[in-house]
């Protein structure tokens, strides 16, 4: 309901696209048992919640939008339940090995995860993890989402999107596009935009969004997928050339870019991020997070604060998050398989 089926707007492609639809029922039987929570007995829940300390544990490096996120949340909810909420940041694998530290907790609502854009590519991208994302995450609250920009060096001549996809089918193989990584959202988005738009550009993987900026800034590649906080300085600075911006709208702090929609009906990519716990935590315990996690995706300095980091957040109940959720999984696990991307 929040993100529109992937359309492959590419003619050679389209017939492969149809032949690659992943099992929806399968995706739904594991969303609807991550959500269905077994009866805890009355004693359990007797005692109020929380009544000792929380962790949110971020699977990414501490300054990352993800780690910001969390601790805005997290401050949030400790000053409205009055127990710390304190932010363990456990990075690597692409995300999984903190995601995973969630999967394995008790399910007792004292370990939370922030969940997010990699978790629902990991789901196909990686053969043989350790869990089941869409089984083993019960959703809590999110998502909240931002757009990426299609960025390019300022001596690169297009300057519309029209103009970009036109140099690169007049010129197949030779425009070099960069991404933080092998399955990155700025990998994926590159290559859910080549799909797309029939073009072919050779991805060159870095290892994080800073390496890939500097290249990028240097001229050694021509074009970046980039996260919105880390490329909004060097786009007003006049260091690179925001083409255009990944989401269904555009973005109220580039308002005169367009969105890559405009010219590509159907392409949507978004950086998000939200809460989660592991499967089979109490009802009630989600229900309450939900609760006062929306209350603050709804405050005024709240959303002020995730727009500095390029995000506006969403509040909806679990069921609609875990929606979301499986239909980011069900998109880029198309473009995974499409494009034979494959972990480092």
């Amino acid at each position: 309901m929040f993100s529109k089926q992937v359309v492959a707007a590419s003619r050679p492609s389209k017939d492969a696209m149809m032949n690659m639809k992943l099992p929806r029922r399968q995706f739904l039987r594991l969303a609807v048992s991550a959500v269905a929570v077994p009866a805890v007995s009355r004693a359990a829940l007797a005692q109020p919640y929380p009544t000792r300390p929380v962790r949110i544990v971020v699977n990414f490096p501490a300054g990352s939008t993800g780690d910001l996120t969390a601790r805005l949340i997290g401050q949030w909810l400790s000053e409205k339940l009055g127990q710390p909420f304190i932010i363990e940041t456990r990075p690597g694998a692409g995300g999984s090995i903190g995601t995973e530290t969630v999967v394995r907790a008790p399910a007792d609502g004292y370990t939370l995860g922030l969940v997010g854009s990699s978790d629902a590519i990991n789901a196909t991208l990686y053969d043989k993890l350790n869990y089941n994302f869409i089984r083993d995450i019960a959703p809590v609250a999110g998502p909240i989402r931002g757009p990426l920009v299609m960025v390019v060096n300022p001596s690169f001549s297009a300057k519309t999107v029209p103009e970009f996809i036109a140099y690169a089918k007049a010129n197949p193989g030779r425009l070099n596009v960069a991404s933080a990584g092998n399955g990155s959202v700025n990998h994926v988005a590159g290559e859910l935009f080549k799909m797309m738009a029939d073009v072919n550009m050779v991805h060159v993987p870095y290892r994080g969004t800073g390496p890939a900026l500097t290249d990028l800034l240097g001229g050694q590649v021509q074009v970046m997928f980039g996260t919105m906080p880390a490329s909004i300085e060097q786009i007003r600075g006049g260091r690179l050339r925001a083409i255009a911006v990944t989401g269904a709208t555009r973005w109220e702090g580039l308002p005169d870019t367009p969105t890559v929609g405009e010219f590509m009906p159907g392409f949507e990519v978004t950086l998000w991020n939200g809460i989660g716990a592991p499967r089979n935590t109490p009802t009630e315990i989600i229900n309450k997070l939900n609760m006062e996690i929306n209350s603050a995706l709804a405050d005024s300095k709240m959303r002020a604060s995730f727009a500095d980091l390029g995000s506006t957040p969403l509040p909806v109940s679990p069921t609609d998050f875990g929606k979301f959720i499986l239909e980011e999984a069900e998109k880029w696990g198309k473009v995974i398989k499409f494009a034979g991307i494959k972990p480092e």
